[in-house]
């Protein structure tokens, strides 16, 4: 799976998701790119956007794009705070639906 993480996640993060092609938001070039801008990029070159914006399904209609989106629930982005979210993170792709946002405790 093609997994893109939001630039406020630690890119560190992509070690704990072995098996998967995970990009940054800085490594495409995405960087401050606004979330509707993003997601539109986002949805033609992969399957699920990462973030820890917690207001996201909120601020976008997610049903509008072709990318499911994974919500981390963690006390901070600090990649200590992270790194435990990846186990269920890893779990729930197969459940994942496009247009559809699953937060990950």
């Amino acid at each position: 799976m093609k997994l893109l993480l939001d630039e406020c996640i630690d890119r560190r993060l992509a070690r704990d998701l072995p098996g998967h092609f995970v990009r940054t938001v800085p490594q495409m070039g995405w960087a401050t790119i606004k979330n509707g801008r993003l997601l539109r990029l986002a949805e033609k070159e992969f399957d699920l956007f990462v973030a820890a914006d917690r207001n996201l399904s909120f601020q976008q209609h997610l049903s509008k794009f072709t990318i499911a989106v994974a919500v981390l629930r963690a006390r901070s982005n600090r990649i200590e705070d992270l790194q435990p979210l990846a186990a269920p993170l890893l779990a729930a792709l197969d459940t994942m639906k496009p247009g559809k946002a699953m937060v990950i405790r």
